[in-house]
């Protein structure tokens, strides 16, 4: 190759890098910005920021805690959705928990999801004075599961059992069932291992519909998730109501005004931005001495 041809390449690779570097890093964000300064976009491009007395208190993006330093919930406020985001709703660490309807069993590492359910359910209804109970659910807040140990038919099942376990409640716990197919269940050990079992889960006597409703007691995908259901918002109304002093129609009517619809009609579902119905909350109804 003559030095001629090396040479003119080069400069072309050269000139190449010079555009493409102003373009994109030039050009390219300064538009970019420039479009984010339009009216109607300025705030979602600074990250949808809501303030109180001229200090950032979050994102209407965002989702965030509504609790004392001992994680109790505040009555005043309104609760938000689960987290499984790192200590909770760590943009850093978006993520969800990654567990299944098939996370029945305690572990000695961790609770199960189904107990973490159940034991929301359980807080959830004694802090809001309705009934927390929940399929699959014990009185006492764990996952209903048994662990029936015997010999097994072609398809699995435990026909004659010689053993069955409430798997999640510990001795010297009562189970919450007395017997299951004639065989008295006896509380879990602790270091022992039921793998060998069928694990049963038993839905037990409680209402079709819980009063708690699922947003309640279930962590968002992204762990962010600012918004609750109307109908997690409206078991809240008595609680916030009478922490503030107001009438339960005075806070209703506030849910309603920062209540969205579906988007475009039809995606999603309605929703309650918490943080801003606490904020509002916090200027229309301060709390009383």
């Amino acid at each position: 190759m003559r030095m001629s041809t090396w040479i003119r390449q080069h400069l072309a690779a050269l000139r190449a890098l010079l555009v493409l570097t102003v373009v994109t890093g030039i050009v390219y964000p300064v538009a970019v910005f420039a479009v984010a300064q339009l009216p109607g976009l300025r705030g979602k491009a600074e990250g949808s920021l809501l303030e109180r007395d001229g200090k950032v208190v979050g994102s209407s993006l965002i989702g965030q805690s509504f609790t004392d330093a001992d994680g109790t919930a505040l009555p005043r406020y309104f609760q938000s959705r689960p987290s499984a985001a790192g200590d909770g709703y760590d943009p850093m660490s978006t993520s969800a928990s990654n567990l299944g309807p098939e996370d029945i069993v305690d572990t000695s590492e961790r609770t199960s999801l189904l107990t973490d359910i159940c034991t929301r359910s359980r807080e959830i209804g004694a802090r809001e004075g309705v009934d927390g109970r929940r399929a699959f659910c014990t009185p006492g807040g764990v996952g209903a599961v048994l662990a029936v140990i015997g010999p097994r038919s072609a398809d699995g099942e435990v026909e004659h059992p010689a053993d069955v376990v409430s798997v999640n409640e510990l001795c010297p716990a009562t189970p919450f069932l007395a017997e299951y197919r004639g065989v008295r269940v006896r509380c879990a050990v602790p270091g022992e291992v039921y793998s060998r079992g069928r694990f049963v889960p038993i839905a037990g006597d409680v209402p079709a519909d819980p009063a708690v409703p699922a947003d309640a007691v279930t962590a968002g995908g992204s762990g962010l998730d600012p918004h609750i259901s109307p109908e997690y918002a409206a078991v809240q109304i008595a609680r916030v109501a009478a922490a503030r002093r107001v009438s339960v129609d005075e806070v209703r009517a506030l849910v309603g005004a920062h209540t969205s619809g579906r988007d475009l009609g039809f995606l999603g579902e309605p929703r309650v931005d918490v943080l801003a119905l606490n904020l509002d909350l916090d200027r229309r109804f301060p709390l009383r001495g």
